[in-house]
């Protein structure tokens, strides 16, 4: 594995892959640390629409691990970037967490609470999601308004369980409302791949993507000339690989793999 060192950028989901609930995972810290040491560009992609920037910085640090704002991207924080390019005007019916209309408001992005004005339905993980918010959202989007999904995620991992996430919300919405998704922020979209690529200086090819989801980040690395390494802590585990048509170009039981080229 010492054709690891080739690249100068690697791209680290963060859930499943550094960290799980409060506990970061095995490697993590060494890893990153070497890659430090070796001077590589280090960027964390996170589908999250539960945290922001601010709180993936936090939460880092807070686990021991250097890191800067300016390197966090989540799915919430690109899904306002999106929406504050669109032309015209924007009103935003929101249906998240806290954490996904914090990401809009920081950008300026216009949010409204009533369906008959929206110009987008943003659908992020929601917790409180209920029959009043799904029928609101699929009113609106039957009005015409353009139904955006932060992420694809169907579930989201934490210690012991898999939570529902974005993608299962955003299904009922499809159901309900009989209209398609306009729009998908997060990996593996085109969009984050272009911005991220953008604001790294590098090319794909010169990249590395580690996570623990084969659709999402594995995907996202293989659709956009990214190498890419699946480590089995988080979502997707050796049966699912066995029986996916998606390959990475390096598995491994943890980060502590990736580390190990590092410091020898």
């Amino acid at each position: 594995m010492r054709d690891l060192m080739k690249y100068d950028g690697y791209f680290f989901d963060l859930d499943g892959t550094v960290f799980l609930g409060q506990r970061l995972l095995p490697g993590a810290a060494e890893a990153l640390e070497s890659l430090r040491a070796q001077g590589k560009r280090l960027l964390f992609l996170s589908n999250t629409t539960t945290r922001t920037r601010e709180e993936c910085y936090l939460r880092l640090t807070g686990l021991g691990i250097q890191a800067h704002r300016q390197e966090m991207v989540t799915a919430g924080w690109m899904s306002a970037l999106y929406l504050r390019e669109q032309a015209g005007e924007v009103r935003v019916y929101v249906i998240g967490e806290p954490a996904l209309v914090l990401e809009l408001v920081e950008q300026g992005v216009p949010i409204t609470l009533y369906v008959e004005e929206a110009t987008h339905v943003l659908v992020g993980m929601d917790m409180h999601f209920n029959y009043d918010k799904l029928h609101a959202a699929a009113k609106a989007v039957r009005r015409g308004a353009a139904l955006i999904a932060a992420n694809p995620d169907t579930c989201c991992p934490v210690e012991g369980d898999l939570l529902p996430d974005t993608w299962a919300i955003v299904q009922a919405i499809v159901t309900a409302s009989g209209v398609r998704t306009h729009a998908v922020m997060g990996k593996p979209s085109s969009y984050f791949a272009q911005k991220t690529l953008e604001w790294s200086g590098l090319e794909a090819s010169r990249c590395l993507m580690i996570g623990d989801r084969l659709d999402t980040d594995i995907a996202f690395g293989l659709k956009h000339g990214l190498g890419t390494a699946l480590v089995l802590t988080g979502v997707s585990g050796g049966s699912e690989l066995a029986a996916s048509p998606i390959r990475p170009d390096y598995v491994w039981a943890s980060l502590h793999e990736l580390a190990s080229v590092f410091t020898v």
